[in-house]
């Protein structure tokens, strides 16, 4: 199990169901006494990778100074990641790709991540709408050799609140205790 665990969320909506169900998650790791460290990447200023490789010959570090620096920062001593977004257009958002672009930076030398898990909103009646996320999510965990720890998708979610009630709040606290 994990000790140390960094969550991404790319939501731009204050308050809406993504942020919800990601505060399921945190309230089910906290509760078990796990260390939790969340960004909402959307309110930060990120730039997208260069891929220059600057950070392959500085220790990870980047050549970019934004708001991925302390990112990277909590990536070098977490052994668990979870991404959070609401499907935009078939895709997380475009602000928590950018972050995980970013990773790049962490790539020579490497992260202690051993865990990973996806939670997602979407307003498509079926968990479709999240498929190509999904697929990069376990492409990415493979090529860095992460364990998946779970993948909670929550269909026809509309507005804010829409989530009250529903059974992914649950498996998100079950995901966040057991992760």
């Amino acid at each position: 199990m994990s000790s140390n665990i960094l969550v991404l969320s790319g939501s731009p909506r204050k308050n809406g169901n993504t942020e919800r169900l990601m505060s399921a998650f945190v309230d089910g790791a906290t509760a078990v006494g796990k260390t939790v460290k969340t960004f909402c990447v959307a309110g930060l200023k990120i730039g997208g990778c260069r891929g220059c490789e600057y950070c392959f010959t500085h220790n990870g570090i980047c050549v970019q100074t934004d708001d991925m620096s302390p990112i990277l920062d909590e990536l070098r001593k977490t052994d668990a990641l979870v991404l959070a977004s609401p499907v935009y257009y078939f895709s997380v958002t475009a602000q928590l790709k950018l972050a995980i672009d970013r990773f790049f930076a962490l790539l020579e030398d490497g992260m202690p991540v051993k865990r990973a898990a996806l939670l997602m909103t979407c307003g498509d009646d079926t968990d479709a709408a999240a498929a190509s996320s999904i697929a990069m999510f376990r492409q990415i965990a493979s090529y860095q050799k992460w364990d998946e720890a779970g993948i909670i998708v929550a269909p026809s979610l509309h507005n804010p609140g829409e989530i009250e009630g529903r059974a992914e709040l649950e498996q998100a606290k079950r995901l966040g205790e057991n992760i």
